[in-house]
């Protein structure tokens, strides 16, 4: 049997169009396969049912093997009315965190917290060059003038985190299929920390939800002025 020219041409471009139906198939599965994000919604509420605000939250994998990038950016706590602001900064270890001093008085920035302490000698305006938070952990910040003033610096392991908004919800974008911990620090919450930390499956989840429901009774929000909140209350 003979085979014409224009036959062969036919079942050349049959062949294209079925190669090319496939191809439009397979892409999109690769794509699927290639690129993931889970997006965790998380809710803390006290014992008596009202969302906390302002209460740090982040994820860490389940094996503790996190693959940090580099910090692209340096964070800022500021000085202002003499207060730190914002009174909690949440910020991934290696990252270089700005102490400009907008008050209208001087300030003298230190913190003893082990092994991220440091002292900023009196200054006014950006006369101190950042610090670097090399190691995880609570750093507590006080102002060797001002008694009252009380900051917290919460360096993770992590570039997965966030903090509560006023309805006590927060929200983390997960983009690597695994298990992961979600853990919430705040320096009101009096709970033990084993119950600060919930495990979490992402894989073949787009959504989660996560609720820290509170046992302990808060402590009350810290008063930048009062002397009734101050660094022994806490």
């Amino acid at each position: 049997m003979t085979i014409s020219r224009l036959s062969i041409l036919r079942i050349g471009d049959q062949l294209c169009r079925i190669a090319a139906r496939m191809i439009g198939l397979f892409v999109p599965l690769l794509f699927a396969t290639s690129v993931f994000s889970s997006d965790v919604d998380v809710f803390v509420v006290d014992r008596d049912g009202q969302r906390v605000a302002d209460v740090a939250v982040y994820a860490v994998k389940l094996d503790g093997q996190m693959d940090l990038p580099a910090p692209t950016k340096n964070a800022v706590m500021d000085q202002i009315d003499r207060q730190f602001v914002p009174h909690l900064l949440v910020v991934q270890t290696g990252t270089p965190v700005e102490f400009p001093n907008s008050d209208t008085v001087a300030h003298h920035v230190y913190s003893f917290s082990h092994p991220n302490k440091f002292v900023l000698p009196m200054y006014k305006g950006e006369q101190h060059a950042p610090v670097t938070f090399d190691h995880s952990g609570v750093v507590s910040l006080g102002c060797n003038i001002h008694d009252h003033m009380l900051g917290y610096i919460l360096v993770v392991d992590s570039a997965a985190f966030t903090k509560t908004d006023e309805n006590g919800h927060a929200s983390l974008s997960l983009e690597v299929p695994e298990e992961y911990v979600i853990n919430i620090w705040s320096p009101r919450i009096r709970d033990r920390d084993e119950f600060l930390s919930k495990a979490l499956v992402t894989l073949d989840k787009p959504t989660s939800e996560v609720i820290f429901s509170l046992a302990k009774k808060l402590t009350p929000p810290h008063r930048g002025h009062s002397d009734r909140m101050s660094w022994s209350d806490y």
